[in-house]
């Protein structure tokens, strides 16, 4: 049973939404394709441009991304109160670098002589393209639109790019954040086409290694050039002692070593094995290790709609107006409540 975008996505439940969109019929039309020889693997910095262009009009941060050869992810959060606290000009002056502007709006930002319907009109727009820019299905059709466009115009062809309207996962608490970003950024290890998360080309993980880097070079006065490959802004995480909270909620120093640690689990083919090492925070969030290894090493989509604790997605379903989730039993094995 398929369910309406707005049911799937709740902010009082949470800011944060894991989305996918896949090539037509699953083609490599973002890599190399075996096929027919071509290789498109240029495009996947069109990806990256566009959503560096895109986070800076819209109230949406983004957390992180992996660009596969025939689908991407994106890890998205929804910055509402930004949204709200902005002039109505300034989002006049955001929209229209999107799209155009009708004569009344114009004319009610010029200045110019209106009349009180006009004035009610314009006003009453700004206010539907507020709630637009912080609307993810807005934010996807504005990267996918663009992406089809362009990818078409390269080809000399017509049609549809992309397989459908992309997917759209809810998540709900920092222990399903941590899960999903994870899983988006290891995209790369369990397809074999990395070895190593600093291997990992046009993933997050591999933007934020080298973005360390580069802060360590600049430190110790030397320029390093090649260490630097334009991406999109990502949202930091959490800086020590205090907290932050606009940033994501943990430590970069925890995140890239569960990534490296699970990263090496999924290499060495021991599924459901564990290291002596194991990265106190899943201790923390109190996620099962072996349950976490084996949902690492899984290719598909299998985590649903949402993804959480069991009672974070029992208030959610409630709250989109779903008696069932998907995802529940999962979720009791990763992450037990009598671990918390």
């Amino acid at each position: 049973m398929t369910h309406a975008r707005k049911s799937l996505i709740s902010l009082d439940d949470t800011p944060y939404y894991h989305c996918i969109s896949r090539c037509v019929r699953r083609a490599f039309l973002w890599g190399r394709d075996e096929f027919s020889g071509r290789d498109y693997s240029h495009r996947k910095q069109w990806v990256l441009d566009r959503l560096a262009a895109l986070q800076r009009i819209f109230a949406i941060d983004l957390c992180a991304y992996a660009v596969m050869s025939n689908h991407y992810h994106v890890v998205l959060r929804v910055d509402r109160d930004q949204a709200r606290s902005w002039s109505v000009d300034e989002v006049i002056e955001r929209w229209e670098l999107l799209f155009g502007v009708p004569l009344a709006v114009a004319r009610h930002r010029a200045a110019n002589q209106v009349s009180d319907a006009e004035r009610a009109k314009a006003l009453e727009l700004v206010e539907v393209w507020r709630e637009r820019l912080h609307d993810v299905s807005w934010f996807m059709r504005c990267l996918n639109e663009y992406l089809a466009r362009r990818a078409n115009a390269e080809d000399q062809c017509k049609g549809r790019f992309w397989e459908g309207r992309f997917k759209s996962q809810a998540l709900l608490d920092e222990a399903g954040l941590l899960t999903c970003m994870s899983y988006v950024d290891l995209n790369p290890i369990r397809a074999g086409i990395a070895a190593m998360p600093e291997d990992s080309e046009y993933t997050s993980i591999y933007a934020r290694i080298r973005s360390n880097a580069v802060q360590r070079i600049t430190q110790q006065n030397t320029q390093l050039e090649a260490l630097s490959q334009t991406s999109p802004t990502l949202l930091q995480f959490r800086s020590p002692p205090q907290g932050d909270d606009m940033a994501l909620p943990f430590y970069l120093t925890d995140y890239l070593a569960l990534v490296d640690w699970t990263g090496r689990a999924i290499r060495e083919d021991k599924r459901g094995s564990i290291p002596e090492d194991l990265p106190p925070i899943l201790d923390r969030l109190g996620i099962d290790p072996h349950h976490w290894v084996k949902q690492m090493h899984r290719k598909r989509d299998h985590f649903g709609r949402a993804l959480g604790r069991a009672h974070a997605l029992g208030v959610h379903a409630r709250n989109v107006g779903q008696q069932w989730i998907r995802g529940m039993r999962l979720s009791q094995q990763l992450y037990p409540e009598n671990a918390v």
